[in-house]
């Protein structure tokens, strides 16, 4: 349940009210808001973002990733190790399972009747349909933040963590 409290953190953190907003998916130990769960269809319009990078610290910090060129360096070696390739193609699968687990029944059945169903399936993390391309490092770090023990953790998240340390920044409100 998200307290008042955080509400405004999100608040401030995102520089408007959120839409769509279903609850936290990831906080730190403090209760500071860093990833946001969101619902699949708001205002009758598909948002395949499960997973939502709340954190200014941790946005600036992966968007100079992106700036200095990870989202290519990454996809280079999507496309020479079948491994990686195959490890990240089953983090779609994955995420795309998931959302339709976590999704409302009235969302399913609006999304259904609306014919948005096979968007839901062929948009993967960060609503990308090329499996085998990086669209936002935000959306695969936010991910792996949330991703649960018994599942693969999303490798493009955990390499992040692996080589630059994420969560020990200093994170701030």
């Amino acid at each position: 349940m998200i307290t008042t409290e955080q509400l405004q953190v999100i608040e401030t953190q995102l520089g408007r009210t959120p839409r769509g907003l279903v609850d936290i998916g990831y906080q730190t130990d403090r209760g500071i808001p860093v990833v946001l769960q969101m619902r699949s269809l708001v205002d009758d319009q598909p948002f395949p973002t499960l997973y939502w990078l709340s954190s200014k610290d941790l946005y600036k910090a992966i968007a100079r990733l992106e700036t200095e060129g990870w989202v290519k360096r990454l996809e280079e070696e999507l496309a020479e190790d079948p491994e990686f390739l195959q490890s990240y193609q089953q983090n779609h699968r994955d995420y795309v399972k998931q959302r339709w687990q976590m999704m409302a029944e009235k969302d399913r059945q609006r999304i259904e009747t609306l014919g948005f169903s096979h968007l839901f399936e062929r948009y993967g993390i960060g609503g990308i349909a090329q499996w085998d391309k990086v669209r936002c490092l935000h959306m695969h770090y936010a991910h792996y933040l949330c991703g649960s023990s018994d599942s693969l953790k999303n490798v493009i998240g955990e390499r992040l963590e692996r080589q630059f340390g994420l969560m020990q920044l200093q994170l701030t409100i």
